[in-house]
């Protein structure tokens, strides 16, 4: 596929558990959905079996307007999938190439251009994340410290406890959870909020109480509704939004951020060989 299409389905996604029973009903409907008819409310009412007052909830819940704002966009996205695929590597490529439409989707470009900013004028950067997400929390480290940001990973989950102490106003801490549930990153999250630190969280899961201690929340798509998501690396989804937040920060004193990068690759190339032992 050459082309990106705003899709409405990563957004019931990453809503889904703020659903009730019926909504989630509705939205297993146009997740799973594959052909086109008539959407209309009083159509899909009747299919199934719901008011067409719950549709209207339902679609308020996703953020819009009402049922007639959702359908339209559901309609003007809904691309009809091929469902005989030939081989485990188009399987594969196609999977990943639906990751990168809900991306395409779900980024907020004024949101990215903030986190950049914060990124910018913070004295310190913690990232935190657990298994998968801890490996993802590494590479960004790595990578933002080769263009002069102070940042520090953290996979242990007694150190995210310890480290919370030390937050202040000049920080910033992103935690990475795909799940929204991981009890050590948002226990992290949520002490370095109430001592003055900016906060971002980089999950799957949308959530009302994240609010509460998240400056930002940042959506990334979901394995769970793949009908192949468990042969995808977790890590894809994280890495991608991370790419798109290196590439604004970047463009900030471009220059500067460019030599600093190309510093340490000489840096690196000037290590000396092993000797024979």
């Amino acid at each position: 596929m050459e082309y990106y299409v705003k899709s409405v389905v990563p957004i019931i996604e990453s809503n889904y558990d703020n659903f009730t029973t019926v909504e989630k009903n509705i939205a297993d409907f146009f997740i799973q959905n594959r052909k086109k008819m008539d959407f209309s409310a009083r159509a899909v009412a009747e299919l199934l079996f719901v008011s067409e007052a719950s549709l209207s909830r339902f679609a308020k819940k996703c953020g819009y307007r009402g049922y007639r704002e959702f359908v339209y966009q559901y309609e003007e996205t809904f691309v009809e999938k091929k469902e005989s695929m030939t081989g485990n590597t188009r399987m594969v490529l196609n999977v990943y190439q639906e990751l990168l439409n809900k991306t395409y989707s779900l980024v907020d470009e004024v949101q990215v251009a903030r986190i950049s900013r914060y990124l910018n004028r913070a004295a310190r950067v913690f990232v935190c994340g657990m298994g998968s997400s801890g490996l993802t929390a590494r590479e960004m480290k790595l990578r933002f410290m080769r263009i002069g940001v102070d940042i520090d990973s953290i996979q242990d989950s007694d150190l995210m406890r310890m480290q919370a102490v030390f937050q202040n106003e000049t920080c910033l801490v992103f935690g990475i959870s795909i799940s929204g549930e991981k009890e050590e990153v948002l226990y992290l999250l949520k002490e370095a909020h109430e001592r003055g630190a900016r906060t971002v969280l980089v999950t799957a899961k949308n959530n009302e109480e994240f609010d509460k201690f998240c400056d930002e929340v940042l959506l990334i798509p979901s394995l769970r509704h793949l009908n192949h998501g468990n042969v995808i690396s977790p890590q894809f989804p994280i890495l991608v939004m991370l790419d798109i937040i290196y590439s604004y920060y970047l463009e900030q004193d471009k220059y500067e951020k460019e030599t600093l990068h190309d510093n340490t690759l000489r840096a690196l190339q000037r290590k000396k060989p092993e000797k024979y032992i």
